[in-house]
């Protein structure tokens, strides 16, 4: 419910007060500050000060309350539309109001309350009275004759210095005389100046009047340097001296005050003596009392002016001027002839230099005192210039201008912090002061609102009214709520309980408070967040009474914040952003589990290692230890060993009696040796010499003894190793001599086990580092092909409809580019597009029909979208006009687009697949194949897929990964028992009726299939049904399951299983066609294996009537089993980098399994069922074509009628005894050869009669090989013709890829093999460029599964 209040009245007019004081350029001026407390008093002659007060009328401020706060810092109290700045904020804001503050003194004059108020408080000296008067107008706005007198600009600058004066004065002897003591007075009133008062010092002087003014007098006895030079004045000693006396004094004060820092070598100071500048150090020019006394004892000064001292402070004061919170006036006015004199600079001496500070304006001026001590912060916002214009009628007119500059050299005085600090105190207490009576006046103007609010609703009967009328976010709101009218009248406590934008922000809950206002009125003060655009609430009494507005809920709404989508975007970047911090802490864990995973792994693999070492040890050591005891120290007349006494590394001569053995009649004889058993292989090789010894035909070899041997082996040769070919080997028993001092057996074994675990250790990190390389490239290959086919999927359609970028991202602006010529609008006068997101489901529903316009391009229509960061998918249809009319909605599949990047993913949908074949546990054709590889693809992509099988005797059960019994349940009086296993990664559910159906030992060939089939069509659906299973798609297959379509929309859809789709494929239109025609009669969206066949079946009967649901799509190849970089079939592992090196290998070793001659010549090669459909007549006309152009021909396959097979038994026969080394016909089915003849074949030869969609072709085209096909479905739809369909090719994003040729006679195929024969001949390294080609072609599910997603979309729309 919103509650409407009526408009807030505004406040009472209030007087807006601006005080400012005028300071003269008098000697020792001194300036009082209004306040509420007392006078500054300072040092100084008598002064009167004046202020102009002004109030203006015109304007009325707004309101400004702060906020109360309770004791638990929870928001409470009134809230108004703005808060009220404090005092310290005020001081932050450059440009804030001028302040308000009461008058306690001054002489005030008010005419009225938009008249202006002045008062002129003037200071006065003895003899001279200076004004300080500011000209309102900006500098250079009149000329000095412009007005009466003319304005005069006099800056202190412009003096001429001490110096030059005083040498015009000897000159003309103006000056007589000056007394002695007037320097000693002027030093006097240095030193004065110089004394650091400490904290409580500021009030040390009186105050007198005399003559009717105000004259402040330190409490010092010493009298002051104005009292003196009075004295001389009335004795009439000094007659003259100019005002800028005091600018040189100042000079000579600042040259007496330099602190010489690193080098004060350059520290002078010009003086002009002569005419000319001369330049001098600051510590050799003489000091102003030497100068003056000089002039004194001279007599070449006469007199000198009371405004000496004027001049000096006045130029002390300018100096010292320091802004506290906005500085005041650095300049001074003078009257002179009755004439305004405006000074629009201050000229300041800086060590010794005359430095200019152009007059600014400032903000709160403050003057500290007519001493010139100002306050002690340093000048950082900038100053204020007032000026003050004369009008004819006397009124003054003040003009405030602000500027950012001041000079860096304006360094306050420390003597003046103190004072500064007790002024910015007390000017707090004024505006604190000033804001009290702002809240007390705010605070009874609300209590005067909400008593009129509360009378108000209680007269309508309303129950709930909130203040301030208008909510904005981030502020307060006070709630209110009549408990008489609600359901809570007779609860004692009141709470409340709410949230923000309809429920969906940062919900709250407190209790209501009883409220001052007549009647029952009870409150509660809420804060509204910056991203409120409503407040939803109810009330209730903490248990379970509730106020709800009837059902309704209350409400209040927002403004000024976000709007609705405002708001969802935001919730969109919070769940994007809880979204990335959910993947890092994933990925955090997962790495964590992972290294877990990798150090038990690690603990594991060596506990084997290690036991496989003592495994080999053991083993050594038996055979060993038998060998040991056949050992011998020599053998009388054959061979022995000097010394006899010998260990490992030591070299020992092993002599050997040649006429002992079948190497008597040798020319040479060389030792082959080792230790321990030939452990090492064969690690001694010498060649023996003669010996002089007598007794027999004796021959020796040094040989050094290997470390650690326990036992010597050997046999005599008479030649190297590789070259020898008499051997003397001891009867096949070789020789073995015992090593007498060799190592403890047990410390040998010992360390021949950690020398075994370490050689097994490394061997194994070897593996596992190959292992990972190769798995890393697979995924990286796997990744890179996906993404080239979503490219390709992407600009399939580019002749119609394609977006700028491609890859559309959630939160950006995306293009859409769309040709009509191509489609039902052609020639159409205009082009709508209508577009939405998330499958026309997108919370902000479809956009408005936007008008396309003409691309750059010229062939193609443009408009522009913007993606919301909620988009998964982007969908749009093409329409005549903006209300509709035709409409292009591609087949009513329409058209989509994928978003990346959104914060929100597709929901994934759940398919279950009823089939009588699965791969690898239940195949007999391609059937089984799409089954696993689509749902691997889909579930891939996310998805929920599952499989329900017959569970046959015949499965192959070692492929059925935690195989296990599930469930059991009845249907038609039958006992249904329930498997479940995975097999390749998908759950699978294996239904076994107790009748014996599928006892038979077979899938196919049973005379009662038809009534097998259709027990289990049934009995799958009652399982989805009893298991509570809710699938959106059934996928159906041929004719086996075809019954589940209309056993589904008759039956089960009434039943609960109301939310799924039917989807129908056919693989083999040639099998169970009354089935089939029912089939597509009832499923929601039916499709074919491939386009091409789609179109080649469009008028059959069965299909004809049902072609707006019939579609073709490609059926893709497992890309894990058929790999050629991960195969364990072929010798070398290769991808389409290396494909001709590893399809050189695999042809070397394909010819030699099969007795072919090892030749480079075209290899070409088929694996199919021979049978008629497969174009048997072709095949035959292939092999003696191939022949005859010197070719090798190798067929693989079987034909399932024996006169075929028998036909080629014969074939085979003939060709082995013609052909023998170029011809070899396998005629059975051999999976490992199969991957052989793919990735060593040339050509793969597939001459179809007709096929549906081909496996054969695409399996070639991964491993590198040349399809040549006849042109006929599936076939047609891959294999691009490299002379003919580069066009059609391109169509699909597509190189040529191959060869193909039309008819079925003899001719057509010669037409394509002798074209692809001489490419190899003529063009090898243009015909190897074409195999790495169409290797990097993608022919996996990747892309078919993309289509099927589509079609599973539209079957649900």
């Amino acid at each position: 419910m919103e509650v409407p209040l009526p408009v807030q009245r505004p406040l009472n007019c209030r007087t807006h007060f601006k005080i400012k004081p005028f300071l003269g350029l008098v000697p020792h001026g001194t300036t009082s500050i209004f306040s509420r407390s007392s006078h500054r008093q300072n040092d100084g002659v008598v002064a009167r000060v004046s202020y102009r007060i002004t109030a203006n009328f015109s304007r009325r401020r707004q309101r400004k309350i702060s906020t109360p706060r309770s004791e638990d810092s929870k928001p409470r109290g009134f809230m108004p539309r703005m808060q009220v700045p404090t005092g310290m904020q005020k001081k932050d804001k450059k440009n804030n109001e001028e302040k308000v503050a009461g008058l306690h003194s001054g002489r005030l004059d008010f005419g009225g309350s938009n008249r202006k108020i002045a008062a002129e408080l003037k200071i006065t000296t003895n003899d001279e009275e200076f004004v300080n008067i500011n000209q309102g107008k900006e500098a250079g706005e009149e000329s000095e004759d412009a007005i009466n007198g003319g304005l005069k600009e006099v800056p202190l600058s412009t003096e001429p210095s001490l110096d030059a004066k005083i040498s015009q004065f000897a000159e003309s002897g103006e000056i007589d005389t000056i007394y002695e003591d007037v320097m000693e007075s002027t030093e006097s009133e240095r030193i004065s100046e110089r004394v650091v008062e400490e904290k409580a010092t500021a009030n040390d002087y009186s105050d007198v009047v005399e003559d009717g003014g105000l004259k402040e007098v330190p409490l010092s006895t010493e009298p002051s340097l104005d009292a003196k030079i009075s004295q001389f004045a009335e004795s009439g000693e000094i007659d003259t001296i100019y005002e800028d006396v005091m600018e040189s004094t100042e000079s000579e004060r600042i040259s007496e005050r330099v602190v010489e820092k690193k080098a004060t070598a350059n520290d002078y100071s010009d003086v002009v003596e002569g005419g000319g500048l001369k330049e001098v150090p600051l510590f050799t020019e003489p000091s102003l009392d030497a100068k003056i006394s000089q002039f004194a004892e001279s007599g070449e000064i006469d007199t000198i002016y009371e405004d000496v001292m004027e001049s000096t402070e006045s130029e002390r004061i300018s100096e010292r001027v320091v802004e506290e919170k906005a500085t005041a006036n650095d300049y001074s006015d003078v009257v002179e002839d009755g004439t305004v004199i405006e000074q629009k600079q201050i000229h300041i001496i800086k060590d010794n230099k005359v430095q200019t500070i152009e007059k600014e304006e400032y903000k709160e001026a403050t003057t500290i005192s007519d001493s010139g001590k100002k306050a002690a912060e340093k000048i950082d916002l900038g100053t204020k210039e007032i000026s003050t214009v004369k009008n004819n009628d006397g009124e003054r007119v003040e003009r405030i201008k602000t500027i950012d500059e001041v000079s860096e050299n304006h360094v306050p005085k420390p003597e003046s912090i103190e004072e500064g600090l007790i002024l910015v105190e007390e000017e707090k207490k004024d505006e604190d002061y000033s804001s009290k009576l702002k809240l007390e006046e705010d605070a009874n103007m609300r209590k005067e609102v909400l008593a009129r609010l509360a009378e108000e609703n209680f007269r309508k009967g309303n129950k709930l009214f909130y203040y301030p009328e208008v909510v904005k976010p981030n502020q307060y709101v006070d709630v209110f709520l009549n408990r008489s009218f609600s359901t809570l009248k007779n609860e004692p406590d009141v709470l409340i309980m709410g949230a923000f934008n309809d429920w969906k922000w940062k919900s709250f809950t407190m209790k209501l408070s009883k409220s001052h206002l007549n009647g029952d009125w009870w409150s509660c003060h809420v804060h509204v967040p910056k991203e409120a655009y409503k407040i939803n609430f109810v009330f209730f009494n903490g248990q379970d009474v509730y106020e709800n507005n009837e059902t309704k809920d209350f409400f209040i709404n927002v403004e000024g914040g976000m709007d609705v989508f405002d708001f969802e975007n935001l919730l969109l970047e919070e769940k994007r952003r809880e979204q990335e911090e959910l993947a890092q802490k994933q990925a955090e864990m997962e790495r964590r589990r992972e290294e877990q995973r990798r150090i038990e792994a690690e603990k594991a693999n060596q506990e084997a290692d290690r036991a496989q070492a003592k495994e080999e040890v053991a083993k050594r050591r038996r055979m060993l230890e038998e060998l040991v005891k056949k050992a011998k120290k020599s053998v009388d007349n054959v061979w022995y060993i000097e010394p006899g006494e010998f260990n490992g590394e030591d070299e020992v001569k092993l002599y050997f009696n040649r006429i002992s053995g079948p190497l008597a009649h040798a020319n040479n004889v060389w030792i082959h040796g080792g230790h321990n058993n030939w452990k090492d292989g064969l690690s001694i090789v010498s060649k023996l010499i003669r010996s002089e010894r007598k007794d027999g035909d004796w021959w020796f070899a040094n040989v050094v003894v290997p470390d650690g041997a326990l036992v010597l082996d050997w046999v005599f040769a008479d030649g190297p190793p590789q070259q020898a070919i008499v051997y003397d080997n001891n009867h096949l028993q070789d020789f073995h001599a015992i090593v007498p001092k060799s190592i403890p057996t047990e410390l040998y074994w010992v360390e021949e086990e950690q020398k075994i675990y370490r050689k097994l250790q490394v061997e194994r990190r070897l593996r596992e580092e190959a292992a990972q390389a190769k798995a890393e490239k697979i995924a990286c290959m796997k990744r890179e092909t996906k993404e080239r086919t979503l490219r390709t999927f992407l600009l399939s359609q580019k002749h119609i409809v394609y977006t700028d970028p491609l890859d559309v991202q959630a939160g950006k602006t995306v293009a859409v580019f769309y040709n009509p010529a191509n489609t039902i609008l052609n020639g159409k006068p205009e082009i709508w597009l209508r577009c939405s997101f998330n499958r026309w489901t997108h919370r902000m529903g479809p956009l408005p029909p936007q008008k396309m316009l003409p691309a750059e391009n010229g062939s193609h229509l443009k408009a522009t979208v913007k993606v919301p960061l909620d988009a998964y998918v982007m969908d749009f249809v093409f329409s005549e006009k903006e209300g509709g009319g035709i409409f292009d909605n591609k087949n009513a599949m329409d058209y989509h687009v994928p978003v990346f990047g959104g914060v929100v993913k597709e929901p994934p949908m759940h398919i279950v697949h009823i089939s009588v074949e699965m791969a690898p546990i239940a195949k007999v054709g391609g059937l089984g194949d799409v089954v696993t590889s689509l749902s691997r693809a889909v579930q891939d992509m996310n998805h929920h897929v599952d499989i329900i099988l017959p569970k046959y005797d015949c499965l192959k059960l070692n492929n059925v990964e935690d195989f296990q019994f599930h469930k059991s349940y009845s249907w038609g009086g039958t006992e249904i028992k329930v498997w479940f296993g995975k097999v390749e990664g998908l759950p699978v559910y294996f239904l076994e009726p107790q009748n014996g159906f599928f006892y038979a030992g077979c899938i196919y060939g049973r005379s009662n299939d038809g009534e097998r089939f259709g027990f289990f069509c049934h009995a799958s659906l009652e399982f989805l049904l009893q298991s509570g299973f809710h699938p959106d798609i059934i996928h159906c297959h041929d004719w086996s399951s075809a019954p589940v379509a209309w056993l589904y929309k008759n039956h089960y859809r009434h039943y609960g299983l109301n939310k799924a789709r039917v989807v129908f494929t056919i693989h083999n239109l040639e099998f169970g066609t009354n089935l089939i025609a029912k089939a597509m009669e009832y499923s929601d969206k039916a499709t074919t294996v491939s386009p091409t066949y789609s179109q080649e079946v469009s008028g059959n009967p069965v299909i004809a009537p049902y072609l707006y649901k019939f579609h073709g799509i490609l059926n893709g190849i497992d890309q894990d089993i058929w790999d050629p970089y991960n195969d364990k079939f072929i010798p070398l592992s290769y991808t389409s980098e290396n494909v001709v090196e590893g399809k050189k290998a695999a042809k070397e070793a394909l010819q030699q399994r099969l007795g072919l001659k090892k030749a480079d010549l075209p290899l070409v090669g088929i694996i199919t069922r021979l049978t008629h459909q497969k174009g048997i007549h072709l095949i035959k006309h292939a092999i003696w074509r191939t022949l005859e152009r010197n070719g090798q021909f190798v067929l693989l396959g079987s034909a399932p009628d024996p006169r075929i097979q028998n036909d080629f038994v014969n074939l085979a026969n003939q060709l082995h005894s013609s052909h023998n080394d170029r011809a070899r016909l396998c005629l059975t089915y051999d999976e490992p050869l199969s991957h052989l003849i793919y990735a060593g074949a040339d050509f793969i030869l597939v001459p179809s009669i007709f096929e549906p969609c081909g496996l054969t072709q695409l399996i070639a085209m991964r491993y590198g090989s040349i399809a040549v096909v006849r042109k006929t479905g599936g076939l047609y739809d891959t294999v691009f013709d490299v002379d003919h369909d580069k066009e059609r090719a391109q169509a699909r994003g597509l190189e040529p890829n191959g060869f193909n040729f039309d008819g079925a006679d003899a001719a057509g195929i010669d037409y394509a093999l002798n074209r692809a024969i001489t490419a190899w001949y003529d063009g090898r390294e243009w015909f190897n460029s074409l195999c790495k080609c169409v290797m990097e072609q993608d022919w996996s599910w990747n892309r078919p599964a993309l289509d099927y997603l589509e079609l599973y979309h539209a079957a649900r729309k």
